[in-house]
């Protein structure tokens, strides 16, 4: 093969590319053109506001922290969907997925009647950062699970089998055989899990209470701005988050293909 795209692969690489520039490209540049159009000052000042770099702040590290969780419970989840036998277990499976279909708005719905005031399990952690922290994990869990889940399922029982035979313990045959084939599942995972975590609002802004300083995330910080006529300040801190999220995306890409040429 010389290279050359063929007429119908030329077309469907253009149109492909048009389509992808119109949904994503062009808005993100309009997002970054704005957040630049005060010149780097007025960037700076705005992201170092006391408000603003605790709205940061908090989100950045729940995110972070989350992430961290999921990849543990989203992995043992997907293990036990795969790997285990139970009743309930299609029911389970199904459940995995209710944050996917959701609104956003509602499950911040039913996280407050859960866990707020009213809270039928004695719970209230309605206005805290545990809140903040509790629906970022509601929404982002299933990230994990599903990209570990059809890895898990592919995996090839008889080297498991085999290493067992030899006197593997289980400890060590998922340590050598199993980890190194899911750890890129895991690592995609996580990367949609934090993406998806620093851009919540739906979920979070019932439960939170969106207190500055100390519950407020930054898609609030960004409702804020723009409710008060601020784009630049807005689209400064939409920035910072695209700049932070394309590190960690791209850092974990990275991860994965190394990984995968040493698998």
């Amino acid at each position: 093969m010389d290279g050359r795209l063929t007429l119908s692969s030329g077309i469907g690489l253009g149109v492909t590319l048009l389509w992808f520039s119109i949904l994503v490209l062009i808005p993100l540049a309009a997002v970054v053109g704005v957040s630049a159009a005060g010149g780097w000052d007025k960037f700076w000042t705005t992201i170092t506001n006391e408000q603003t770099f605790a709205a940061i702040r908090l989100t950045l590290g729940t995110a972070i922290i989350v992430t961290l969780l999921n990849v543990v419970t989203g992995t043992a989840i997907a293990w036990v969907l795969v790997r285990d036998r139970f009743w309930g277990k299609s029911v389970l499976d199904v459940l995995i997925d209710i944050p996917f279909a959701l609104p956003t708005i509602v499950a911040g719905l039913v996280l407050l009647s859960l866990y707020g005031p009213t809270s039928p399990l004695g719970v209230d952690v309605a206005n805290t950062r545990i809140a903040v922290g509790l629906a970022f994990l509601f929404v982002t869990l299933p990230f994990v699970v599903r990209t570990v889940q059809p890895v898990l399922q592919e995996l090839d029982r008889d080297v498991e089998e085999a290493a067992a035979s030899l006197g593997a313990s289980r400890l060590t045959t998922f340590r050598r055989i199993i980890l190194p084939s899911i750890t890129p599942a895991i690592a995609a995972g996580a990367a949609l899990s934090f993406a998806r975590g620093v851009s919540e609002y739906g979920s979070l802004v019932l439960l939170s209470g969106n207190l500055p300083y100390s519950t407020e995330v930054t898609s609030v910080r960004i409702l804020s701005s723009l409710e008060n006529d601020n784009r630049a300040g807005a689209a400064a801190v939409a920035t910072v988050l695209l700049l932070v999220s394309l590190v960690v995306i791209v850092a974990i890409d990275l991860l994965q293909r190394r990984l995968v040429r040493r698998g």
